[in-house]
């Protein structure tokens, strides 16, 4: 593609991006991550308490299998379809973009629906154990797979509100309703519903969240100028230019992204058929409490990306450290107590969904230790990314998923569980250490300034330490525990009172009260 599409990036700085910028825009998301976040563990939690262990398996089998080959069609257009509204907007070429989304979202429709009929015509063959719930959701796989698509190309015209509102507030309380009612039902009524109903219930959602968000995307493009007949020929002639160019940029990040979602997913897979569906449910309850960091990451990521990309991009590393240092101190402050405390009391985290999964705390404990690593490493993959190492970053995915693999063949025969706690956990070190190392060597970039060391020590002082100090000096009751969580959560208010300057806390605190800006309209996009 040639001329205006692919015009070099202003050498002139941009405006210093400061951590003010990255709250406002973090807030949102993680407040919607916070209540995903709860409503995903409350629908594991009605289906471990409302399935036996066995149709608990199938089912989270099934839903992992579902997200697995959803990322597969979604193509890598999570990013691209961020990446080039954004970029032809900016250089005043609107008119492409219905190139730019054609481009993206046919391919997706397309290879969803063969995916789908290829899961729905071959899971009797080669999946019996959950084959009829995978079934059930395999119609929906388009769907999913549009629906991403889709919220990202929102978010490509600036506009954070639809993602937050339909991907991470309505459709998890839809699924927590559905599954909710189908629990109730089964209690109250004492009928026996099958796990493909369940999986139903999961995922209908998805079917009003794509109808909303493709109305959100068409309505948006609607407000792009119209177009004289000669215009509209040279921009179908330029469409074709588009298209390529989005299909550069997209492969690599296709393969990549297939390989972070089997990374996420695979192993419960590998649990059911090497060890069991009993099992399976067992690793996936284990392992729950890590989807809730990983809500926390992408969102405070979602908001530092174009940030970070700007000051990379004018050669800013003191800018870029900044940022990357004051958001991984965030992303610490969130999720390290919650891994801390799921390590300090995993039995106790385990029999919320039932005693029979008590039996997973050895696992519990190492996807905790796994989890403290992968956050105190901050938003390591997407730095490397902004900073142009994409291949870079696509070779270290590729590594962890290989070395996930072969550590679960080997362990999960012989440890079950426990096996594949150490699979995981393996993944997320290469994962996170060798890019972090890649980052320090070629760019002198690293996440442990003033403000992670405070985040980590405040951490480990309220959550590790009290915690196991009071376990030798209470007794182990309800009473103790509760004694000693509030006294490890007063120490962590007062830490962060005490240290919120070091920490870029006044920033979070300035981006939540509520602020008017002159000249500007309600609803207004701001950077």
């Amino acid at each position: 593609m040639t001329g205006q599409l692919l015009a070099p990036a202003p050498t002139t700085a941009p405006e210093p991006a400061g951590v003010s910028g990255v709250a406002r825009g973090g807030l949102a998301n993680l407040a919607g991550a916070a209540l995903a976040g709860v409503a995903g563990v409350g629908v594991t939690w009605l289906v471990a308490r409302g399935l036996g262990p066995d149709s608990a398996g199938s089912f989270f089998a099934a839903t992992s299998a579902f997200v697995l080959v959803g990322g597969v069609a979604r193509l890598g257009t999570s990013t691209a379809l961020v990446y080039w509204p954004a970029r032809l907007r900016a250089q005043g070429r609107p008119e492409l973009i219905g190139a730019c989304l054609r481009a993206g979202l046919v391919p997706v429709a397309v290879l969803g629906t063969i995916l789908a009929a290829g899961v729905w015509l071959t899971a009797a063959h080669f999946v019996p154990e959950y084959a009829a719930p995978l079934s059930a959701l395999a119609v929906f796989m388009p769907l999913a797979a549009l629906t991403d698509a889709l919220l990202a190309a929102t978010r490509g015209y600036r506009e954070m509100r639809p993602t937050v509102l339909l991907d991470k507030i309505l459709r998890p309380a839809m699924q927590l309703c559905g599954v909710g009612a189908l629990a109730v039902l089964a209690v109250s009524g004492g009928a026996v519903l099958s796990t493909s109903t369940w999986a139903l219930a999961w995922v209908l959602p998805y079917a009003p969240v794509v109808l909303l968000a493709a109305y959100l995307v068409w309505r948006r493009w609607q407000r792009e100028p119209l177009l004289d007949r000669r215009e509209r020929l040279a921009a179908r002639i330029e469409g074709r230019s588009v298209t390529s160019a989005f299909w550069r940029y997209t492969a690599p990040r296709a393969l990549a992204n297939s390989a972070q979602t089997a990374l996420q997913r695979v192993d419960v897979l590998m649990v059911a058929g090497l060890a069991g569906l009993a099992p399976a449910a067992a690793y996936a309850v284990a392992g729950r409490f890590i989807v809730l960091g990983q809500l926390a990451n992408g969102s405070i990521a979602q908001a530092v990306q174009p940030r970070l990309a700007e000051t990379l991009s004018v050669g800013d590393r003191a800018g870029a450290k900044r940022l990357y240092q004051t958001a991984t101190a965030w992303l610490v402050l969130i999720c390290w107590p919650l891994h801390l405390l799921v390590w300090d009391y995993a039995d106790v985290y385990l029999s919320v969904f039932g005693g029979s999964y008590v039996s997973a705390a050895p696992a519990v404990r190492v996807l905790a230790v796994a989890m403290l690593i992968g956050t105190g490493c901050g938003m390591v993959d997407m730095v490397l990314s902004m900073a142009g190492r994409t291949t870079w970053n696509l070779a270290n995915v590729l590594l962890a998923l290989a070395v996930m693999v072969a550590i679960d063949l080997y362990t999960i025969p012989r440890l079950g569980v426990l096996g594949a706690a150490y699979g995981l956990a393996a993944a997320v070190a290469v994962n996170n250490l060798v890019p972090l190392a890649q980052l320090a060597g070629a760019l002198g970039l690293h996440p442990f300034g003033g403000a992670t060391r405070t985040a980590m020590g405040l951490a480990l002082a309220s959550f590790g330490l009290l915690p196991w100090l009071a376990r030798l000096a209470l007794p182990a009751t309800a009473l103790g525990t509760g004694a000693t969580l509030a006294l490890a959560t007063g120490v962590y208010v007062g830490g962060l009172r005490t240290f919120r300057d070091r920490l870029g806390l006044a920033a979070l605190l300035k981006a939540a009260r509520p602020t008017t800006t002159p000249g500007k309209r309600r609803g207004q996009p701001t950077r």
